[in-house]
C-alpha cells in the first residue's frame, strides 16, 4: 500500500510539473514576441505604450453581434448532446425568445395594410374539416388577399391542427414540406394554427417540426412556453364547432338570485395513470352528490379494465345517473380541470351555458388572455387547493355571480361561438400589435359589442362610437345630418323630395342636409333647391349604386344620421320626435317604416313580410335615424359579395343595414309612432324609375334575406313589439298639453 501511495504522489507531481513547464513556455514565448515588437517600435521612433501593456489579454476576443436565433443554433449547440440537438430542432422552444420586434417584418404591412395570404392547397394533401373551416374563415374575411406580394401575414394550407402522432389526422413529413415552401423564409410573418401537440405519455407542446420564427395560434399552451405579444392562445374546440354564426348563449333571463340547482358540477374522463391524472383522480373528495356533483369515469380506452382501481366501478355507476346537458344548464359553476393537455372542451361548453368556469389547470395560458380579462368571467383556481374550491365559490356574492354569468355570455357570443370568430379574433389581435397607435384598449375587448365590431381605424376616441356614452359620461349628440337619397330627376317644384327637404330643415335638431344624387340626369341648378336655414350639400354619386348611400362621407359632420328616401313623407314634428327617441338609444336604428321576418316551414327558408302588425324586426332606412359609425362598418366590415348583390339588384340595402346593426347590438330596432297612411309607394305610382314599381322587388327581398343569413351564419334579426309614442299620445286631454300634437293630426 505504501508503495502505491508513493507512486501516485510521484505521478501527480510529475503531471503538475509538466503543466507548469507547458504554460510557462507559452507565456515565455508570448513575452519574447512582445519584447521584439517593443524593440521594433523603438527603432522606428514610436514610444507610445501598447494597450497590451495596461490591459490583460483574454484567450477569447469578443464575438461580433449576431441575431440571437443564429447564436443559439450555431454556437450554443457545441456543448449540447446529439439528443438535445434533435429535440431542439423539432421543438417549438427553439424560437422561445421571439417577439414581434425581433421575428416579424413590419415593413410588409406598411404598404397594403394587414392582409393575409393562404397558401394554395397542394394536391394529395389531406385537410381536416376543422382546418378547412379555419382557412375558409380567413378567405372570407376582409383581411384576405390572393396576392402574396401584398400580404403581411401568411398561413399554411398544410394541416397543422393535430400534431399527435397517434392521430389519424396527423400529417407526416411536415418538416420537409414546410421547408420546401418558397415563401417560408424561416417562418417569418407566418401564423401556424394548432389544437393538439405531443402524444402519449407526456403530451409535450412540440408540434413536430421547426416553426422557425413563425407565430403560434395554439390551444392548451402553457405560460412557460407562451411567447407574450407573439403567440396567441386559442380555445380547444371540437370538430363539430360551427364554422360561422353559432348558437347564442343559454342565458335567457337574468334571474335573481342567480343560483341554480347545482352549485358546482363536472362530468368527464378520469385518467388512472400518466399526465393529467392527479386532479381528476382527487375530485371524489369534493363530490357530495347534492349541490356539488363531480363525476368521473375510467371507462374509456381499450385497456381501461387492466388499469382500473378500486373506485372505478363505483364511479362508473354514479357517472351514468346524471345527464350532462341537464347538469350544465342547471349549475352555477362548472369545474374545468385539465385533461391530458391543459385545455379542455369543458371550457367552451361552460361559457355557452352561462355556467361560470372554475379553472383548475395550473400553467394554462387562457384563450386570448392578451386582450380578455378572465377575472370578469371565470374563477381561476389552483390544482393544489382543490379542497378549498367549494368554500371559495360559496363565498362569492350573488351580484358578482350575476356579473360573471353575463360576461360569459358576452365573451361566448363575441369571440368563441364559431370557428370564424376565433380566427378573426386571432387576426385582430395580431393587427393591433402591428398598428399599436390605433389598437383597441381593454374596455373595447371586454365590453359589448366587443373588439370584432369596433374598428379602431374609424377613430381612436371611444366617444366617437355609439356604445360608450354612459362609460365616458357623455350625452348623446344634439344634432343630426339628414341624408336624402335621390334617384329620380327633379322636374317639378312640387315633388315630394323638395317637401321632405324643407320639413327636415325646419327641425330644431337638424345641422345640415346632404342630398346624394344617384340619378342618371345631371345635377339640378342651385336655384332649383328651396332656401333653408341649414346648409344643403348636394353630392353626386360616382358609381350611382345603392350601397353608396351608406358610404362614410366626410361631409357628415354629426354622429347622428337621418336617412331618407326621396319619396318619404314626414313632417317636422315626426322628425323631431324620432330624434329625441334616438338620443336614448344611440346604438340602434330608430325610425318609422317597420318590416318583419319569419321562418317559412313549407319552403324551409326565411320569409319577408310588410304586413302591418304589432310585431317587427326591421326599421327601413327610408325614414330612420342611426349612428354614422354604421356607414363605416357597412363599407369596411361587410364583404364585397353582399354589397355587390345589393348594387346589382338595386335593392335590399336597408335590409342589409338592419342585419348588420342587429348583429352588432344583439338588439332589435325601435319603431316610433307614425301615421298609418305612410305611403312608401307614392313615387311607384308615377315614376318608372322607382324601385317600388318593380314587380320583382318583393321576391328579391326574400332572396336577399336568405343570402344575408347564410353569410352571417345565423339570423341576427330580433323581433320586437315595442313602439314608442309621445307622452299623452291619443290620451283624452287637451291637444294643447301635448308636445308633439301635430303627430295626432296626421
Amino acid at each position: 500500500m505504501q508503495a502505491k501511495k508513493r507512486y501516485f504522489i510521484l505521478l501527480s507531481a510529475g503531471s503538475c510539473l509538466a503543466l507548469l513547464f507547458y504554460f510557462g513556455g507559452l507565456q515565455f514565448r508570448a513575452s519574447r514576441s512582445h519584447s521584439r515588437r517593443e524593440e521594433h517600435s523603438g527603432r522606428n521612433g514610436l514610444h507610445h505604450p501598447s494597450p497590451d501593456h495596461f490591459w490583460p489579454r483574454f484567450p477569447d476576443a469578443l464575438r461580433p453581434f449576431v441575431p440571437w436565433d443564429q447564436l443559439e443554433n450555431e454556437d450554443s449547440s457545441v456543448h449540447v448532446s446529439p439528443r438535445q440537438k434533435r429535440e431542439a430542432n423539432s421543438s417549438i422552444y427553439k424560437g422561445k425568445k421571439c417577439r414581434m420586434e425581433s421575428c416579424f417584418d413590419f415593413t410588409l404591412c406598411k404598404k397594403n395594410g394587414f392582409k393575409v395570404y393562404v397558401y394554395p392547397q397542394q394536391k394529395g394533401e389531406k385537410i381536416a374539416e376543422s382546418y378547412q373551416n379555419i382557412l375558409a374563415a380567413i378567405e372570407g374575411s376582409r383581411f384576405y388577399t390572393s396576392d402574396p406580394s401584398q400580404a403581411c401575414l401568411f398561413v399554411l394550407s398544410l394541416d397543422t391542427l393535430d400534431r399527435d402522432q397517434l392521430s389519424p389526422q396527423y400529417v407526416h413529413n411536415l418538416r420537409s414540406k414546410v421547408q420546401s415552401l418558397h415563401l417560408w423564409n424561416n417562418g417569418r410573418n407566418h401564423l401556424i394554427f394548432n389544437l393538439y401537440s405531443g402524444t402519449w405519455p407526456d403530451y409535450t407542446e412540440d408540434v413536430g417540426f421547426d416553426i422557425g420564427q413563425a407565430m403560434l395560434a395554439k390551444a392548451s399552451i402553457s405560460t412557460e412556453n407562451f411567447r407574450p405579444n407573439f403567440d396567441v392562445s386559442i380555445p380547444l374546440f371540437s370538430k363539430d364547432h360551427p364554422r360561422t354564426g353559432g348558437e347564442r348563449g343559454f342565458l335567457k333571463f337574468n334571474t335573481i338570485p342567480p343560483l341554480r340547482k347545482y352549485m358546482l358540477v363536472f362530468k368527464g374522463k378520469r385518467y388512472l395513470t400518466g399526465i393529467g391524472s392527479d386532479t381528476r383522480n382527487a375530485l371524489y373528495h369534493v363530490h357530495n352528490g347534492e349541490d356539488v356533483v363531480l363525476l368521473t369515469t375510467c371507462k374509456h380506452g381499450k385497456d381501461w379494465q387492466k388499469h382500473k382501481d378500486s373506485r372505478c366501478d363505483r364511479d362508473n355507476t354514479e357517472y351514468e345517473k346524471y345527464d350532462y346537458r341537464e347538469m350544465l344548464h342547471n349549475a352555477t359553476f362548472c369545474l374545468v380541470p385539465r385533461g391530458r393537455r391543459l385545455g379542455s372542451f369543458r371550457f367552451l361548453e361552460a361559457l355557452q351555458a352561462a355556467c361560470v368556469p372554475v379553472m383548475l389547470s395550473n400553467g394554462w395560458e387562457l384563450p386570448f388572455s392578451e386582450v380578455i380579462n378572465w377575472n370578469q368571467a371565470a374563477v381561476i383556481g389552483d390544482e393544489r387547493l382543490l379542497l378549498q374550491i367549494p368554500s371559495t365559490i360559496r363565498s362569492i356574492h350573488q351580484d358578482k355571480i350575476l356579473a360573471l354569468r353575463q360576461q360569459t355570455q358576452f365573451l361566448w357570443e363575441a369571440y368563441f361561438s364559431s370557428v370564424e370568430k376565433i380566427v378573426l379574433t386571432t387576426l385582430e389581435i395580431i393587427q393591433d400589435r402591428i398598428f399599436k397607435h390605433i389598437s383597441r384598449n381593454s374596455l373595447i375587448w371586454n365590453k359589448h359589442p366587443g373588439g370584432l365590431f369596433v374598428l379602431p381605424q374609424y377613430s381612436s376616441y371611444l366617444g366617437d362610437f355609439p356604445y360608450y356614452y354612459a362609460n365616458l359620461g357623455l350625452k348623446p349628440p344634439s344634432k343630426f345630418t339628414a341624408v336624402i337619397h335621390a334617384v329620380t330627376p327633379l322636374v317639378s317644384q312640387s315633388q315630394p323630395v323638395l317637401k321632405l327637404l324643407v320639413a327636415a330643415a325646419k327641425s330644431q335638431y337638424c345641422a345640415q342636409i346632404i342630398v346624394l344624387w344617384n340619378c342618371d340626369k345631371p345635377l339640378p341648378a342651385k336655384h332649383r333647391w328651396p332656401a333653408t336655414s341649414v346648409p344643403v350639400i348636394v353630392i353626386e354619386g360616382e358609381s350611382k349604386v345603392m350601397s353608396s348611400r351608406f358610404l362614410p362621407y366626410d361631409n357628415i359632420i354629426t354622429d347622428a344620421v337621418l336617412s331618407l328616401d326621396e319619396d318619404t313623407v314626414l313632417s317636422t314634428t315626426e322628425v323631431d320626435f324620432a330624434f329625441t327617441v334616438w338620443q336614448s338609444f344611440p346604438e340602434r336604428i330608430v325610425g318609422y317604416p317597420a318590416r318583419s321576418h319569419f321562418w317559412d316551414n313549407s319552403k324551409e327558408r326565411w320569409g319577408y313580410t310588410s304586413k302591418w302588425t304589432n310585431d317587427y324586426s326591421m326599421v327601413l332606412t327610408g325614414a330612420a335615424l342611426y349612428h354614422k359609425y354604421y356607414h363605416y362598418l357597412y363599407t369596411h366590415y361587410l364583404p364585397a359579395s353582399l354589397k355587390n348583390m345589393v348594387d346589382q339588384l338595386a335593392n335590399c340595402e336597408d335590409i342589409l343595414m338592419n342585419f348588420l346593426v342587429s348583429a352588432v347590438t344583439k338588439l332589435p330596432p325601435i319603431k316610433v309612432t307614425q301615421k298609418k297612411q305612410y305611403k312608401e309607394t307614392m313615387m311607384g305610382q308615377t315614376s318608372r324609375a322607382s324601385r317600388w314599381a318593380d314587380p320583382d322587388h318583393f321576391a328579391q327581398r326574400q332572396s336577399c334575406m336568405n343570402t344575408f343569413a347564410s353569410w352571417f351564419g345565423y339570423m341576427p334579426l330580433i323581433h320586437s313589439q315595442m313602439r314608442l309614442d309621445p307622452v299623452l299620445f291619443k290620451d283624452q286631454v287637451s291637444i294643447l298639453r301635448k308636445k308633439y300634437r301635430d303627430i295626432e293630426r296626421l
